[in-house]
Parts: C-alpha cells; structure tokens; sequence
C-alpha cells in the first residue's frame, strides 16, 4: 500500500506539471483552432530564463519566475503577430507546421543565447523556501509524511498549478477578456460582430501558453531543479493528455492530466517488479498507450467537441 500511495503522491505532481502544458496546448486550439507544436520550445526559453534571472543575476527566486513568465509571454504574444498572423486564412496543416518550424527556431536561439549546459534554478534544495513541518522535513526540502516521501518541488508544482488554473478558470469566467476569449472559441464570426477583437485573441491566447509553458519548466526535473536543452521532449509527453482530454477541452485536459500522470507513475513503480520483460523506459511511453486506448473508444477524446458532417 505504502508503494502505491507514494506513486499516487508522485503521480499527482507529475499530473500538475502535464496540467500546465497542456493547458497552454488547449488555449491556443481553441482561440485559433491550429494544435502549437512550439510549445516544447517555449518551455526551454522560459525555464532557461528563469536559470539566467536566479543564478546569472542573482535575483530572488520569486521575481526570476515572474521576471521569465514576463518574458516568455511577450515573447508568445511577438510570435504571434510576427509569424503566425500573416498566415490567418490559410489551411490548418500550413499554420501547424509553422508552428514546428517555430519550435526549431526557438530552441536554436535559447541555445545560443543560453548555452547547451544545464543550469539550476535558485540553489540547492528548496528554492520556493516552503516551511512546511510536517513529519520530519530536512534540508534538502524532503517531507516525510509516515513512511511517504515528498520533495518540496513536487508538492509546489500541485500547489502552482491548482492556483493557475483557480486562477485562469476565474479569468477565463468573470473577466471581459476572458469572455472575449471564450465567445472567440465558440465562434470567431460571431465574436467579431460583437466588437471582440479576434486577433488581439489570438496574441493573447499564445502570450497565456508561453507563460504556462515557462512554469512548467520549474518542475519537469523535481529531484535536481535543473533545466537541459534536451528537456524540450518532455513538453511532447502533454500531446497525449491535449489528445486524451479533447482538444478544445480545458476540463478534459485537466481529467487527462490526472490519468497520465498517475498511470504513468504508477508504471514506473510497478513495472520493473511485475513486467521487467519489457525492459527500461516503458513509462516514457505511457502516455501514448493511454491516449491509443482512448481514441478507439473515443475518438473526440474523453470531452472533445464531436463533429459532425453531413454528405
């Protein structure tokens, strides 16, 4: 049981990580209807960002992630206006490999601004400087809850995440322009005879993604709190979730979130002691098993929005 609950424990906070990216995915589908394979890219920049700000500079921890999401965001929103909407009107599968190519020049620009070594982001231990005494908790930022382990990263990625999306959840409800998000995602004719403007939509949309791609980035590496260039695949492992959830879902993707994360945690707990035949790594692809048994059962997902044609 003890293995179990801990898998569980760890299978939330790498459900927290997948929720922010995909989320990023979904907002993106739905103001502009076109999947962002550039989010991989995005996420490097911005984490990168944060190690320059906390370690390079010196800067609290706190104000380097907000400085980097601030930068990250400005650099979505430039993106958008500069690459993507000259290509408004155009066919979906044109805009989607642009975003791939995008992806390709991100990463090469954060490799030659940054360099191709990993860096730290604020120190050893626990850069959130939680003070949290429950069960005996060491220097390194490790709670022990009975006979569970819990590292102070992966408890502040749950914590992160259920605030940004209260918080998004919130903007996207009681905020004009949050309502002008919504009323754009449903129809962008309709939106436009309203007086919405859809372009300003469309930055914004890429601006939100970027910021929650560069808070992903603080997590994907609890253990060590370091960030490489070849992390960037870990933000392709959110696909899967977007897929399973529905790609205009916000709620699905949560839902999707939580079961990756958790089968796949549940994988790498199990897996070597009951299924060892198939080898090393077999939780990395976990979250396209998933996703494969979904869509022969749903192939909308579990919430995506069925089309329907008529001949």
């Amino acid at each position: 049981m003890t293995v179990f609950l801990q898998a569980v424990l760890n299978g939330l906070s790498l459900a927290a990580v997948y929720a922010l990216l995909a989320l990023g995915f979904v907002i993106i589908y739905k103001s502009m209807q076109v999947l962002s394979f550039a989010q991989p890219a995005l996420m490097l920049f911005g984490g990168y960002f944060v190690v320059y700000f906390a370690t390079r500079l010196g800067f609290n921890f706190y104000l380097a992630v907000i400085l980097a999401v601030v930068v990250a965001g400005l650099t979505g929103l430039l993106i958008e206006r500069s690459f993507l909407r000259p290509m408004v009107g155009k066919p979906v599968f044109a805009v989607a490999i642009m975003t791939i190519g995008i992806d390709l020049v991100v990463r090469v620009v954060t490799g030659n601004l940054f360099g191709t070594e990993s860096g730290g982001m604020g120190g050893t231990g626990d850069p959130w400087g939680f003070k949290l005494f429950i069960g005996n908790a060491d220097a390194g930022g490790t709670l022990q809850l009975g006979d569970l382990i819990l590292n102070q990263r992966r408890f502040a990625a749950i914590v992160v995440a259920t605030v940004v999306i209260l918080a998004l959840l919130a903007f996207f409800r009681y905020s004009r322009i949050g309502l002008a998000m919504r009323a754009t995602a449903f129809d962008q004719e309709v939106a436009l005879t309203q007086g919405v403007s859809v372009s300003s939509v469309f930055a914004l949309s890429w601006a939100i993604g970027a910021a929650l791609a560069t808070l992903a980035a603080l997590f994907i590496s609890p253990n060590t709190g370091t960030i490489e260039v070849n992390m960037f695949a870990f933000a392709l492992k959110a696909l899967p979730v977007v897929v399973i959830g529905g790609l205009d879902s916000i709620g699905g993707a949560l839902i999707a979130a939580l079961i990756v994360g958790i089968a796949e945690s549940l994988t790498i707990a199990y897996q070597p002691q009951y299924a060892a035949f198939l080898g090393s790594n077999v939780a990395q692809v976990m979250p396209y098993l998933v996703m494969f048994v979904v869509l022969l059962v749903r192939p909308y997902g579990l919430f995506g929005t069925k089309e329907v044609e008529r001949v």
